[in-house]
């Protein structure tokens, strides 16, 4: 196997999982990230103040900062304790968009205190001109990195990568 395939794999999960996805996050803690504000818009919202649920659907639009969350149908979960949204369920046609990165799945859980999102049921994350595949994907937004699996059963993580396009769309 030559150095040159492996070093372009390694270039691409760099600069597909990172850089842009963590630039705005700096010094701050993902505490400090997760209780910046989320602004949501849908067609229908349903409260359950007894369960700390929110549940919005129909083209919902989830943005906070520089991360934008769309999908058919979102619910989220506040915590008591820590004064903010905990976590946030998408289902249908979820697409989550940050500074030229692109992510598409069936499901996404988005962990927002510790500011970590799970996309499920068939992830595919694209920069540029490089894309890579598989069954879940895990992006760790503070830390800069991300994580593909192919799944149960010998599934593989499948990527395409431009050499040309890694050189040009990495972070500065």
């Amino acid at each position: 196997m030559r150095i040159l395939p492996i070093f372009a794999a390694l270039s691409l999960a760099a600069a597909v999982s990172g850089g842009a996805w963590a630039q705005e996050r700096g010094g701050a803690s993902a505490r400090e990230l997760g209780s910046r504000p989320i602004d949501v818009t849908a067609d229908r919202v349903n409260a359950d103040s007894a369960r700390n649920l929110v549940t919005f659907e129909g083209n919902v639009v989830a943005r906070q900062g520089d991360v934008t969350l769309y999908s058919d149908r979102i619910q989220a979960e506040y915590s008591r304790e820590a004064g903010a949204i905990d976590r946030i369920e998408a289902e249908g046609s979820v697409r989550i968009v940050q500074e030229g990165r692109e992510a598409h799945s069936a499901r996404a859980t988005f962990h927002n205190l510790e500011q970590r999102i799970v996309l499920t049921g068939g992830a595919t994350l694209r920069q540029g001109q490089n894309t890579i595949k598989g069954e879940t994907l895990t992006i760790f937004l503070r830390e800069n990195r991300s994580v593909v699996t192919g799944g149960k059963d010998g599934g593989r993580v499948q990527a395409v990568i431009n050499p040309k396009g890694i050189l040009e769309t990495s972070p500065k």
